[in-house]
């Protein structure tokens, strides 16, 4: 985007400036900018693609075509604007952006499994397993999950000159530390396990329960992305708690809003089914209560999630419009 443009957009903010044909100008500026951030990870993605080649094309391929399947590209988005916010400018934060979709993407293979979801389709296209079988599915995940750590290890030779480290070595392996951490039985592997514990729980699921099933399986991977950002830019750990807090409402808020989708959202925009949740008879957010409640609660975490972002005196606009798109989608 041009200089000029972005200033016009962040004017259109303040003043309510919008088009002649009614069209708002802040939010199709924000949109044009969000697809060409978007597109700009796809093809960082494809640097880091795996070749399809020897005994293990196979798996490679399905590897791939789970990576390229599409989406928000959030996590990798996230990272990257965060270590931007923060001063961060040179290109060490790819590795760890392709690697925490890798990450991301291989969760969503397994949820799509017949022994977890059992889902056939999602972004309006066959899951890998229904395309490669559930077998190669669950391998696609564990080649996912492990080439994530490959890439991620990138990162260090760029820190290393000669038999000594550059003193932004250290700041590489905390980051490796926040992306294992979060990705793991402390994380997102851990509010798995509650997920499928909860789902087959008797008795009503409490607050307190579907609290910790989001604040892992989907925050977890925010705060991943968030203060790994953070913490390669060179952020004190004041900074980088805050940041934390931050991913964690929005992460509550993402997924409150996943489940209200799921009661009023439209299949075709959403490119998988809806009603899933009633259908399966699984307790969320919205059923424990309601959906005027639910969409307060999305309100009041994204506030709290920009109010932080609003201590920051680096350039935030984008993210905290990315934040305020997030959580008011409809898909």
């Amino acid at each position: 985007m041009k200089k000029a443009d972005w200033n016009l957009w962040i004017r259109s903010k303040y003043t309510g400036r919008k088009r002649k044909d009614g069209i708002d100008m802040e939010e199709t500026i924000f949109r044009q900018e969000l697809q060409k951030r978007t597109t700009a990870i796809e093809d960082l993605l494809k640097q880091y693609l795996p070749e399809e080649e020897g005994y293990q094309k196979t798996v490679i391929e399905a590897m791939n075509y789970s990576l390229m399947a599409g989406g928000k590209r959030l996590r990798p988005m996230l990272m990257q604007e965060t270590y931007r916010m923060l001063g961060g400018e040179d290109d060490i934060i790819e590795p760890f952006m392709a690697a925490i979709e890798m990450i991301h993407t291989y969760s969503l293979v397994h949820d799509d499994l017949p022994a977890m979801d059992n889902d056939e389709y999602r972004r309006g296209r066959k899951t890998t397993w229904s395309v490669y079988g559930d077998g190669m599915g669950v391998l696609a995940g564990d080649g996912l999950l492990n080439y994530a750590f490959e890439t991620a290890f990138r990162a260090f030779p760029a820190y290393a000159v000669g038999k000594l480290v550059d003193e932004n070595y250290p700041r590489v392996a905390a980051a490796l530390n926040i992306l294992a951490r979060k990705a793991g039985i402390y994380g997102m592997i851990g509010g798995q396990n509650a997920d499928i514990e909860a789902e087959e729980q008797t008795t009503p699921l409490t607050t307190e329960q579907i609290l910790f099933i989001h604040a892992n399986k989907t925050a977890a991977l925010i705060q991943s992305a968030m203060t790994i950002g953070a913490t390669l830019a060179g952020a004190t750990d004041e900074e980088i708690a805050a940041l934390e807090l931050c991913a964690y409402n929005v992460g509550i808020a993402f997924q409150i809003q996943d489940d209200i989708l799921d009661v009023i959202g439209d299949s075709r925009e959403l490119g998988k089914a809806t009603g899933s949740d009633a259908q399966n008879h699984k307790q969320t957010y919205v059923t424990l209560h309601g959906l005027e409640e639910s969409g307060r609660e999305v309100e009041r975490l994204t506030g709290e999630a920009v109010a932080v972002l609003d201590g920051f005196s680096g350039e935030h606009e984008f993210l905290k419009e990315l934040l305020l798109h997030l959580v008011h989608r409809t898909k």
